[in-house]
């Protein structure tokens, strides 16, 4: 009998003939990630907090952001404030799923990216549909000084259940630093109208103390009744490989976004360990 030999060309793979469903290998795809954009920083502008809060406090923080964009990258990102809420309240009314809100959240946000971009439009800056905004992102962050985007992450209706309520866990301040994580960016920083996070309310207790610093799992142990972000962003900053913290700053005071581009600590640092 003629010998037979094997002239096809097999593909020298990690995972073609593992399971995806084994812890061992699994660990094994533990392995480095490559930067696209190390040298951007992706801000958070908080809508409800910042962007709907009136004339005095957005156009200011616009100015700051112009004259930042003269030097730095920016990745902007926003959500869609009382809007969102609102269509939640409606949603929950209408008892529809938490997918569907999720779905419906992205569209108040892209309102709000344009809102955002028309008043940046003289430094060159506009909203991205989020149709296009991940494949060309590079492209866009080259060619301009800075992008604005729906930062609600496109789960949609594959959002995952909450572990409280029906409200998509996943949200603006969540999405920023997904996608900060993603592309290796400089910084993650959210812009409320906080100076950052307290043992207590200070508006319900003065005595409050202000937390500078603090980690994941300290910010777990506290257990505070609130926090200024998705709490969630806490889970996803534990499992990132390229984003160690992100800072909450007091857009109030628009030159604290400045010194946060530039790396200083003026609010308070969330940090993975």
């Amino acid at each position: 009998m003629a010998k037979y030999f094997d002239y096809r060309h097999h593909m020298n793979s990690l995972l073609a003939r593992e399971s995806l469903l084994d812890k061992d290998v699994m660990a094994a795809t533990d392995t480095p990630v490559v930067r696209m954009l190390p040298d951007v920083h992706v801000v958070k502008i908080g809508s409800r907090s910042i962007l709907e809060a009136g004339r005095d406090i957005v156009l200011p923080v616009v100015e700051m952001l112009g004259k930042i964009l003269k030097k730095e990258k920016l990745i902007l990102g926003v959500g869609g404030g009382a809007r969102s809420r609102h269509v939640f309240s409606v949603g929950l009314d209408l008892e529809l799923p938490t997918g569907v809100l999720a779905q419906l959240s992205m569209a108040d946000a892209l309102g709000n990216a344009h809102i955002l971009g028309t008043l940046l439009a003289p430094h060159g800056v506009v909203a991205i549909p989020p149709e296009i905004f991940g494949h060309l992102l590079p492209l866009f962050i080259h060619s301009a000084p800075g992008v604005i985007f729906n930062g609600v992450p496109p789960y949609s209706l594959w959002e995952h259940p909450p572990a409280l309520g029906k409200i998509p866990p996943h949200r603006t301040d969540t999405g920023c630093l997904i996608l900060a994580e993603c592309f290796g960016c400089k910084s993650t920083i959210l812009v409320k109208d906080v100076q950052g996070l307290y043992t207590e309310d200070p508006k319900v207790n003065p005595a409050a103390q202000f937390i500078d610093r603090i980690s994941v799992a300290e910010l777990k142990q506290e257990d505070l009744p609130t926090l200024p972000f998705d709490e969630v962003l806490l889970e996803v900053l534990e499992t990132a490989q390229l984003v160690h913290e992100f800072q909450l700053v007091d857009g109030r005071k628009p030159e604290n976004i400045a010194r946060a581009v530039n790396g200083e600590h003026v609010g308070t640092i969330v940090y993975a360990r």
